[in-house]
């Protein structure tokens, strides 16, 4: 039995686009509703929104479900994790990547020494420091994939987000990183961190980023960003992003929601 291979990281590679949807409302079977809507890949968010482990699981589980009901209709789950640096962020990689987790997003990389532990991570001995418990976990499928620990490093595909000042002055050498597999350029973090919070609109963000995606084509990586609006969703892929999250679920049920209950709301001057 062999390691599932990562057909979203052979996208990227080819240069593919993938459009995502960011997953917050920390629900499998929400999660699974969405997996089978026909989007590349789902952000399961471990950072802002309120998934643990065990709904972390949970949505994996969910995704594969969706996976098998429409086959090719099937999305990706990437999964990120609170934190990815430190102690306490190579604990949170190894539990997550025994869930089955394929693809990592890594929140906070301001560094290339950062981007290289996060890697590191995600690799087994000797190229990395992940913990070798695959015989209790479901990556290996329980030691049914019998060569988990020989295949597994391949299939990993390692995203790190770059939402700083720092980590727009470092962006050549992080994207450099071996095993980095894309960058994934933060625009609300990144525009609080040039002096305009919640201004990601603001003419010189958007210049920055810009250039962000440029430098990480040229570094022969995979550019990616969140983009909830259709206008700025198509700039930023004509730029040259690769994996593009056009939208959240949250955000779809409030609006849908919101104009379902418009429709019967008495207007000025009813009964």
């Amino acid at each position: 039995m062999q390691v599932p291979s990562n057909t979203f990281k052979q996208a990227l590679a080819s240069g593919q686009p993938q459009i995502g949807l960011w997953a917050a409302l920390a629900s499998p079977y929400s999660t699974e509703l969405l997996a089978g809507a026909g989007f590349d890949w789902l952000l399961i968010d471990g950072e802002h929104a309120p998934n643990d482990l065990r709904s972390t699981l949970a949505q994996l589980q969910a995704v594969a479900s969706a996976r098998q009901a429409y086959g090719d209709q099937r999305s990706h789950p990437v999964v990120r994790v609170p934190v990815a640096t430190g102690e306490v962020g190579v604990s949170l990689i190894k539990q997550v990547l025994d869930l089955g987790c394929q693809t990592l997003l890594a929140p906070m990389i301001d560094t290339p020494e950062q981007a290289a532990q996060v890697v590191a991570a995600t690799r087994y001995a000797p190229a990395g420091i992940r913990g070798m418990g695959s015989a209790l976990s479901r990556a290996s499928r329980w030691q049914a994939h019998s060569r988990y620990v020989h295949e597994a490093d391949a299939q990993m595909c390692v995203l790190v987000q770059a939402e700083t000042v720092l980590a727009l002055q470092n962006l050549d050498a992080i994207a450099a990183t071996p095993g980095v597999d894309g960058v994934f350029i933060g625009p609300a973090d990144l525009s609080a961190s040039m002096g305009y919070p919640g201004q990601s609109g603001h003419p010189e963000v958007q210049a920055v980023i810009e250039d962000g995606i440029r430098r990480i084509r040229a570094a022969g990586k995979a550019p990616g960003i969140l983009a909830t609006q259709e206008a700025t969703a198509r700039r930023w892929l004509d730029a040259g992003a690769l994996f593009v999250a056009v939208g959240a679920d949250t955000m779809l049920l409030d609006t849908a929601a919101r104009a379902l209950r418009a429709q019967f709301r008495p207007g000025p001057g009813t009964a």
